[in-house]
């Protein structure tokens, strides 16, 4: 107990053990190490660093985890085997602190069919097998394995058992998720009752599985009803639809502390990191939505939202982004944002326009996001650029159609504006853009010459916003423009008028145009 009342919550890291064993999540030895060290950054209070049993690879692991990683404790987990136990030492060997696990099932269901023995012979075997680890380790963890589905008085008395014999934490597992919160809660708190130096005297340990998607919820309904150790994953990893996650475990503790009367010693701003780098390296994709982590986890799109935030923060995040080792919030530009995160994000890019200038940049951004999902900075720079212009727009684009056939020549249609009537033309070119401009030298009587012309993608994405950069040569004067859109084509036909409408915006060139 802290001296501002709140118990001190242990965060028991299983990513490089119980995580790893998700389906298709295996690490080498040196990411294991990697994710290791960034664990103890996070200061996670103990690192499950591996099942040694299992291979050599796992005792070379465990090992080299033991030498880099000093200040958490490193634990081993071990079957309830001399010889596992004996694996697990060896594994452990260059550990400062370490801790040996042991676990056994103890439900009927697990007793019956997976163990085939009765219940004196589980108890027999637990003593047995904990007293031999404490000969060798004074930090032994005992996990009565689908605890959730033991009979509570047979629960009650491998409990008993397994502290009698030396346990010095009793970790009470959820092993298929198939507890309810409140039903979990009292579980623990029935425990409690029956041992009362649980959590204080004993540390009193929960290792939730997610399949129902209780296991946070029942982590910290455990940790209200006097568990002292959550068991958990970076990103939540871990066999089927994995175990609870950490980032949230931590989180709802610390947003929470005044319900909960908890913390935890996590360095918060280490989360982001430890998160990016289990993705990384196990190859399991976060998912967007998912709470903390996710990449939607504190990004807004709907204006009413993004209004809120900008006006406080507060108004729809109860986290700081900034805590979790994030930059901060995410204002995702798109159809549902408001004229005021327009605004705002323009004058971050450092562009203030006037009110005129801002309707007609907010109209065209509104267009563009009925196009594509995402509009990025770049296509607000661009938008911009394209509206406050002082060109006057003497030729407008009406509509394009093109027609492209393998082994054809590309055929288009152009229709250009211009003082109220609408140019229509028709022609071939050896490319789409090429068709394109000959059609508009039809409509306006103008020879031109294409001497530069460069595309390239402004955004990322299928939906990319693309930009043309081209010069003109026309009567002797180069003129240089640009324009953008999703549509290649479209992006190359508003380029060139562009160009045409800078030209035409001098007096010589007005003369010129037979139109």
């Amino acid at each position: 107990m802290t001296s501002s009342g709140r118990r001190k919550i242990y965060i028991f890291d299983t990513t490089l053990r119980d995580g790893e064993q998700c389906p298709g999540a295996t690490l080498t030895p040196s990411e294991k190490l990697e994710i290791a060290k960034q664990l103890e950054r996070l200061n996670v209070d103990i690192i499950e660093a591996g099942f040694p049993v299992a291979s050599p690879g796992e005792v070379k692991a465990v090992q080299d985890i033991s030498k880099a990683v000093k200040r958490p404790v490193i634990c081993a987990l071990s079957r309830m085997m001399p010889k596992d136990i004996d694996i697990a030492r060896e594994a452990l060997k260059f550990a400062v602190k370490k801790r040996l696990h042991v676990f056994l099932a103890t439900s009927r269901i697990h007793r019956e069919y997976k163990l085939k023995k009765g219940k004196r012979e589980i108890l027999k075997l637990a003593v047995q097998n904990i007293k031999y680890g404490r000969r060798f380790f004074k930090d032994v963890e005992f996990s009565p394995e689908d605890s959730a589905r033991t009979e509570r008085e047979f629960l009650v008395d491998v409990v008993k058992a397994g502290i009698d014999a030396g346990a010095t934490t009793v970790n009470i597992p959820d092993t298929v998720g198939y507890a309810m919160p409140d039903e979990f809660g009292d579980l623990i708190a029935f425990l409690v009752n029956r041992n009362p130096g649980l959590g204080t005297k004993i540390n009193l340990s929960v290792h939730c599985h997610n399949d129902l998607g209780l296991a946070v919820a029942n982590s910290l309904e455990a940790v209200r009803n006097g568990a002292n150790q959550v068991e958990c994953t970076v990103n939540g990893i871990g066999e089927r639809a994995g175990n609870a996650s950490l980032e949230e475990i931590v989180m709802a503790i610390d947003t929470r502390r005044d319900f909960l009367k908890a913390h935890t010693d996590i360095c918060l701003r280490e989360i982001t990191k430890s998160s990016r780098l289990v993705s990384h390296l196990t190859g399991l994709v976060v998912q967007p939505n998912k709470a903390i982590v996710g990449h939607n986890a504190f990004a807004h799109e709907s204006g009413i939202h993004q209004d809120g935030i900008l006006k406080k923060r507060q108004t729809y995040e109860i986290i700081d982004p900034r805590r979790i080792g994030l930059s901060g919030s995410d204002m995702v530009m798109g159809k549902h944002s408001g004229r005021h995160a327009f605004r705002e994000r323009l004058k971050k890019l450092g562009y203030v326009l006037k009110p005129t200038e801002l309707d007609q940049a907010f109209k065209r951004f509104k267009e563009l996001a009925d196009q594509k999902k995402y509009v990025f900075d770049g296509d607000l720079e661009a938008i911009v650029d394209d509206t406050i212009s002082k060109v006057p727009e003497i030729w407008q684009l009406a509509h394009l159609k093109v027609t492209s056939e393998t082994g054809a020549r590309p055929k288009v249609v152009v229709a250009l504006h211009r003082q109220g009537k609408t140019y229509e033309q028709m022609s071939e070119g050896d490319g789409p853009v090429d068709a394109c401009y000959k059609a508009i030298e039809k409509i306006t009587g103008i020879k031109t010459s294409l001497t530069q012309y460069a595309i390239r993608s402004v955004t990322v994405g299928k939906d990319a916003l693309g930009e043309v950069h081209i010069k003109l040569a026309i009567h002797n004067r180069e003129v240089s423009a640009r324009a953008t859109s999703t549509d290649v084509i479209e992006a190359s036909v508003k380029a060139y008028l562009f160009a045409l409408n800078k030209a035409c915006a001098t007096q010589e060139t007005k003369s010129a145009s037979p139109i």
